[in-house]
């Protein structure tokens, strides 16, 4: 029997700007390793689990696309006997997929209920072909994040190329110095063919290319095998001993014989190749003496693989989703997912996805590709979820987190629960972190007149800064530093201190008492442990002990008493046209100048974080140096110009959540810059951009707004889970989650090593390593 829809559905092969999700479903977990495999929409390239859920069948009838490609794959039966070979950088004995999986195709129509539509039939064939040679969402998610690392050099711009002539073209000929055929590097500046260096992956070279180089001062070649029609290739500068990009690289080719439009890329490139060997990489799950850690598996024991230093990411993502508030939000999973065109890119659904991967326990169980033997633990680690779209969405349009370079797992955090917040949440279902927010109020007291002025800001966590003494080294022992309890943090973090301000009311010149507590607590308190020493401008972490109870322990002694009868409240300050919309805080101001920033850049960075302390200003001076805007002075009059926003931007914030005229004000108050549009919504929560005048970071809420957390007592908290971090600076090293787990009667500490999860026998030194604390109140 015919399909009447093959004929009519004008079906095209992807494009490499489209994105094929061809390794699991958009809104479940379920791949093509599962028994009824994935369905990929022949039209628009969306996958669609074909099991039970049959999520294919939810997108068919959404979208009007019955074709389907069904890709299913199999596990081959490998029997070693002995241990597998020891991974080196230059020459790995990587099995391909071909090596590893039998994989079977059909095309399907899923409104004719036809399962066996000949694939070889010209309609289909290209989209067919198409599909199963692109990359997959991931990967090519993976290698753009990759590739927008990578600039030009002068010794691209300044290249003077020999006389033209053709080379063999695209049988690709040998290397000029061996009989090699594959992993030929082309001299641009001479047209040599060498060689490249022996790659991971099993790829052969004798690294004839670089002495070419070395021979001739010729510094920049392209890998043949990488070139597309599309114009992109893996170019290398042997001078600089890096990775480049040649903007002129078809006229560059050219003056070889090659053109663009005729290649076709027949190799791996290496950003692909740096990516296999990133995700091959492997920590140790073994005690002290050496035996293996015993795996869990579960409900609620999920883990999530590593995408390619995606620690950061995975170590939040468990500490969050443990939290009540996320499994009552996002428990119910993909039962009934959003009706959405495009799953893959919509927040809310990825954020139920994950749920129902992580909370299901449908995916943790012990990954069937790994065979036990002798060589291996008794009971494999399970294989872990790969949230790569939800990866893709969190990072969209942010200059770090879009990256694949390891990044700070606070600053992630932060920038979710922002995400989160912002997002659309259906009617009914409130925002899980709201769980983690509280009011924290300052009290200024005048030295001349004692009067007092009060104040409040909604936060969603803390910092506290850790003590450093260093200890007596051991001869031949790095030194070690002295433990710490945590109250010793919360005691100077709620100290009393000393600013030099001008009383408003008397005039007095002598300054004012300051101190902040907690006007309420949040169920889940967040805590940030800095232990950073600044060395010469470079901030490098070290590992300080701090000690925390196993029992509930109460924060009552840190809560505010507000103000009290016998205080007499500081006037409020006259407001006036002259009075500039935003008032930098004086005294992170008088710290950043006393570090030599100008003034006009602290005033910038104060702005932009929410005017709330030096520390998080400086942070950001720090990775804003280079914007080209930076010593441009803020329009602090309130005056205004109309102003037009750049719609694509507007859609991208809008994409986000953040649309409206808030992202108009915010695109016209940041000169445009996307990044820090979103950093300057997320500093302004109240703002709804009808005003031109900005309200102040520190204004207190209306009596008539419902206040954030509690007040009532006993206010006792309990540690709940730990993001550790193994590493000299937050942007490198390691990061894994602890995570307190009920197992019937007994509670137990789970660690949470990416997609390894283990029942910890001694946690105690989890706490040298501690770097983002989740305390749950009890």
């Amino acid at each position: 029997m015919a399909c009447p829809h093959v004929g009519a559905a004008n079906l095209a092969k992807p494009t490499p700007a489209d994105s094929v999700y061809r390794e699991d479903c958009t809104q479940c977990f379920d791949s093509i390793d599962d028994t009824a495999g994935l369905d990929v929409c022949l039209k628009c390239f969306n996958g669609g689990c074909a099991g039970d859920r049959n999520h294919a069948k939810l997108h068919s009838n959404t979208r009007k696309h019955p074709l389907v490609l069904n890709i299913r794959r199999t596990r081959k039966v490998i029997v070693r006997d002995e241990p597998p070979p020891k991974m080196s950088k230059l020459a790995i004995a990587a099995e391909t997929e071909a090596d590893r999986y039998d994989t079977t195709l059909r095309v399907k129509c899923l409104d004719c209920g036809l399962d066996d539509i000949d694939k070889a039939d010209p309609a289909i064939a290209a989209a067919v072909e198409g599909i199963m040679n692109a990359n997959t969402f991931s990967r090519n998610e993976e290698v753009k994040a990759w590739e927008q690392e990578l600039t030009s050099c002068e010794h691209i711009l300044m290249m003077q190329q020999a006389p033209p002539r053709q080379i063999e073209s695209q049988n690709l000929g040998h290397c000029s110095s061996c009989d090699l055929k594959e992993n030929l590097w082309l001299c641009l500046e001479c047209g040599n063919l060498g060689c490249g260096r022996a790659q991971f992956g099993g790829v052969g070279g004798n690294s004839h290319a670089l002495a070419h180089s070395k021979e001739s001062s010729h510094g920049v070649a392209v890998k043949l095998g990488s070139i597309t029609p599309e114009g992109t290739a893996d170019v290398y500068c042997y001078t600089c001993d890096d990775e480049r990009v040649d903007d002129e690289l078809g006229p560059h080719l050219a003056n070889w014989g090659i053109i663009l439009s005729e290649r076709q890329k027949t190799e791996k490139s290496l950003t692909e190749m740096q990516i296999e060997q990133n995700l091959r990489w492997e920590f140790s799950m073994t005690t002290e003496d050496g035996k293996e850690l015993t795996p869990l598996f579960g409900p609620g024991l999920t883990g999530l693989k590593n995408l390619g230093n995606s620690c950061y990411l995975a170590s939040i993502l468990q500490c969050l989703y443990d939290m009540p508030s996320f499994q009552q939000r996002y428990g119910g999973g993909v039962e009934s997912p959003p009706d959405v065109s495009d799953p893959a890119q919509d927040l809310e659904t990825q954020l139920r996805k994950l749920a129902d991967g992580l909370y299901s326990g449908r995916y943790s169980k012990p990954d069937s590709d790994v065979t036990v033997s002798e060589h291996s633990p008794e009971v494999p680690h399970q294989k872990g979820l790969q949230p790569s779209m939800l990866k893709h969405l969190m990072g969209r349009g942010h200059a770090e987190f879009s990256t694949m370079r390891q990044q700070d797992a606070f600053e992630l955090l932060q920038h979710l629960i922002k995400l989160i917040t912002r997002s659309n949440h259906p009617s009914g279902l409130s925002d899980p972190t709201q769980a983690m927010r509280f009011v924290m109020e300052q009290r200024l007291q005048c030295l001349g007149c004692k009067k007092v002025r009060y104040s409040t800001t909604e936060q969603d966590s803390i910092f506290i800064d850790v003590p450093l003494e260093k200890l007596p080294a051991e001869e031949g022992q790095e030194p070690k530093y002295k433990p710490v309890h945590l109250e010793e943090c919360l005691d100077t973090l709620t100290a009393p201190e000393m600013v030099e301000l001008t009383c408003s009311s008397c005039g007095s010149k002598d300054g004012f008492f300051k101190r902040q507590l907690f006007k309420t607590f949040p169920e889940v308190l967040v805590v940030n442990a800095r232990k950073m020493a600044v060395v010469n401008w470079v901030p490098v972490k070290v590992d300080v002990p701090v000690l925390v109870q196993a029992d509930p322990f109460p924060l009552d002694s840190y809560l505010s008493k507000g103000q009290q009868p016998d205080e007499e409240a500081l006037p409020e300050e006259s407001s006036s046209s002259n009075v500039p919309a935003f008032v930098p805080n004086q005294e992170a101001l008088a710290m950043l100048e006393a570090m030599g920033f100008p003034r006009v850049r602290c005033e910038k960075a104060l702005h932009a974080t929410g005017n709330a302390d030096a520390n998080s200003a400086m942070e950001w001076l720090f990775v804003h140096m280079e914007d080209p805007d930076i010593d441009v002075p803020l329009n602090l009059s309130g005056t205004s110009e109309t102003y037009t926003a750049d719609p694509e931007k507007l859609v991208m914030l809008e994409s986000m959540g953040l649309g409206g005229p808030r992202a108009t004000k915010a695109l016209k108050e940041t000169n445009g810059g996307v990044e820090r549009a979103i950093e300057w919504l997320f500093s302004h929560p109240d703002d709804q951009g009808e005003s031109e005048e900005a309200a102040g970071p520190n204004e207190v809420p209306s009596k008539d707004a419902a206040e954030v957390g509690s007040s009532t007592l006993p206010a006792n908290f309990q540690l709940q889970s730990i993001v550790c971090h193994k590493g000299t600076s937050i942007h490198t090293g390691h990061y894994v989650a602890f995570i307190r787990k009920k197992f019937g009667d007994e509670t137990s500490w789970v660690l949470f090593n990416d997609e390894k999860v283990v029942k910890v026998v001694d946690a105690e030194d989890m706490k040298k390593f501690a770097y983002v604390y989740f305390f749950k109140r009890v």
